[in-house]
């Protein structure tokens, strides 16, 4: 069974940083593929960066230069460092993982519970 928990959310100001960290049990092809979203009430969950066990990333164009995702293989675990927030990043983070990739993606998506960020102006 795959678990994934996420840690790090909290209460900052605007400008200020926080690094979220998820980590993942289960077999490490389900972690083939990890990264953040982000859902704000009332919206959409978005993709908010995304990376995969050979080191492709993605982000969204909001939070280029802004946020740094990285990950360690050997304990299927991924970070996301975020830094100069602002209130537009208060959401609940979420933690995902997919085996996408390896021959053992069956289109399954795994996900955390969550964690708030909020950041105050």
């Amino acid at each position: 069974q795959v678990q994934l928990v996420e840690s790090g959310g909290g209460y900052v100001q605007t400008g200020g940083s926080l690094r979220l960290v998820c980590v993942g049990s289960g077999d490490a092809y389900y972690f083939n593929e990890m990264g953040w979203y982000r859902q704000a009430p009332g919206q959409q969950r978005e993709l908010v960066a995304d990376t995969t066990s050979g080191n492709t990333i993605t982000y969204a164009d909001s939070v280029k230069g802004r946020f740094t995702i990285s990950r360690d293989n050997a304990k299927n675990t991924v970070y996301l460092q975020m830094n100069n927030l602002n209130p537009e990043d208060t959401a609940v983070y979420f933690c995902h993982s997919s085996a996408r990739g390896t021959p053992h993606y069956f289109g399954r998506e795994y996900w955390g519970k969550g964690t708030l960020v909020t950041v105050s102006s």
